[in-house]
Formats: C-alpha cells, sequence, structure tokens
C-alpha cells in the first residue's frame, strides 16, 4: 500500500516539482473578471503577475470544492492507496473543510498547514521524506501536526498597493506608506495572516527580517527550507540573500528558492520576498 501525497497549488508547489516529488498539486482558481485560470496550470506565476500588474482590478481566487477533492481521493482508494492530504490554513480558506467532506468514508488523514506559501510548502516536503521512509499516512500526519508548530514564515512586502486594492487598508494609509517608503514586515501566526513591523525601505526591511530569523532561535537546516519571491524579477530576493549571508553561510550548499503564485500574490504583489523554515529547538 502507497501513501498518494495531495495538496493544493496555494503551496507554491509547481506542476514539475510535484511530478519530481512524486505527489498531487491541485490547482485553485484564479479569476480576472471574465477570465478564470487554473493556478499553475493554465497560467504560470509569471504570466499571473504580468496580468496583476496590467490590470486595473484585484483578481479573485476560489478555493478547492469538496468534489474537486473527492475524484483524486477515490481513485487513489480503488489503487489501494491511503491518501495523506495537506492543505492551506483552515483560516484563510475553505479548502479544509471541503476536503474533510470528501474524505469521509475514504482512507484518508487530513492535515490541516495553518499556514500558506512556502510554509505549507516546506510542510508538503516534509511529507515527502517521510513517506519515502516508509511511513504510513497516519504516521506521518501526526509528525507534520507536531512540526507544523515549529515553521515560521517570515516576509517582506515591497507595496501597500495590493493591500488597499483588496480592500485591507484605507486608501489614506496606502499613500503615506508610499510617500514615506514604508514596506510591511508580515508572518503567518496561528494559521493567519499577521503584521510585524514595518520598516522604512527595502534595506530595514531586509534588516528586520534578518532579526526575525535570529530571534526566532535560527534555521533548522535538517529539515526543510525555502525562500520566494513574487513578481517578474527575483533582484530583490537576490540581494537579501547577498546581504543575509551570515544566515546561511556554512551552513548549507543549496537554498531552495521558488516564486509565489496567485494565493498570496494577489494581496502581496510584485516585489514581496519571504523565508520559511523550521526552528532550531
Amino acid at each position: 500500500m502507497a501513501v498518494k501525497i495531495i495538496t493544493d497549488s496555494a503551496s507554491d508547489i509547481s506542476q514539475a516539482e510535484a511530478k519530481q516529488w512524486g505527489i498531487q498539486v491541485l490547482p485553485l482558481r484564479t479569476i480576472f473578471g471574465q477570465e478564470e485560470f487554473l493556478d499553475g496550470v493554465t497560467i504560470d506565476h509569471q504570466q499571473f503577475f504580468q496580468k496583476l500588474i496590467e490590470s486595473d482590478t484585484l483578481p479573485t481566487t476560489s478555493q478547492l470544492s469538496p468534489f474537486q477533492y473527492e475524484e483524486p481521493f477515490r481513485q487513489a482508494a480503488e489503487a489501494g492507496d491511503e491518501v495523506l492530504c495537506v492543505t492551506l490554513s483552515s483560516r484563510l480558506s475553505g479548502c479544509y473543510q471541503s476536503a474533510s467532506i470528501a474524505a469521509e468514508g475514504l482512507p484518508v488523514t487530513l492535515v490541516d498547514s495553518l499556514n500558506v506559501c512556502i510554509g505549507q510548502r516546506i510542510l508538503v516536503e516534509l511529507a515527502v521524506r517521510l513517506r519515502d521512509q516508509g511511513r504510513s499516512a497516519r504516521e506521518i500526519g501526526a509528525v507534520l501536526e507536531e512540526e507544523r508548530k515549529h515553521i515560521r514564515l517570515v516576509a517582506l512586502l515591497d507595496t501597500l498597493e495590493y493591500l488597499k486594492k483588496g480592500g485591507r487598508i484605507s486608501p489614506a494609509v496606502a499613500l503615506a506608506g508610499a510617500l514615506l517608503s514604508i514596506k510591511p514586515v508580515i508572518s503567518v501566526e496561528n494559521g493567519e495572516i499577521a503584521i510585524l513591523g514595518k520598516a522604512r525601505g527595502s534595506k530595514n526591511g531586509s534588516n528586520m527580517l534578518m532579526t526575525l530569523v535570529e530571534k526566532s532561535g535560527g534555521i533548522n537546516f535538517d529539515k526543510p527550507y525555502c525562500l520566494a519571491y513574487s513578481g517578474l524579477s527575483d533582484a530583490l530576493l537576490q540581494k537579501y540573500i547577498a546581504d543575509s549571508e551570515r544566515l546561511y553561510s556554512g551552513k548549507t550548499e543549496h537554498l531552495p528558492v521558488c516564486s509565489i503564485g496567485s494565493t498570496i500574490g494577489t494581496h502581496a504583489g510584485p516585489g514581496a520576498i519571504a523565508a520559511a523554515f523550521f526552528i532550531n529547538e
């Protein structure tokens, strides 16, 4: 009996990576006006940000339905496999509830990541490692529910414009932020997005990210970790990597980097950088 790992595209795991890892990534829908796309399938991250920058209105994203989960769950059951399904935070989306409905009566272990983007991604990557060690879906699920408490996701936004468009802040606050070059620093806390601080300029923002990583206990390099950027260029992320060399130097030979997709990118906008890791205990 094999373990089939299923997650959603809010994890920003590409379809190519999913194939490489031997997992299934179910795409959320991204809607620009009358146009609808499947995240990572019919629109990639670069195409998404190109449309986001050019669009006057903010796109919307749509959660997965119970039916969209039920089909792969049943296929796995009919093949004699057990399923481990990791969803984006139940406090940010109804995907976990949809998966719960679809899993009734089927050999499915559900895990609410209480995270999103690369925070969710590194939890799925840990699940892949445990699967490859021969663990059962139930065993993996128990480990993930414990380990998710030790994930830290911190990010620096380049602009307040998309938070304004999404109604998260007022136009006046966004204007003041632009005039003062305010860069919000955000995190995922208890499954929800939290603003940790506001930095004046990108350099101060990068310094704040480094400080937050160090204050959290530092990165556990024995477990999955990842850096990410939003938009059409990773130049800001590469500068952050160079400026924060002390966090990684001599501790790892490779820094995994991925691009941020529509789920977070809709509200973060282009120019964001993020780091996700398991803390040292």
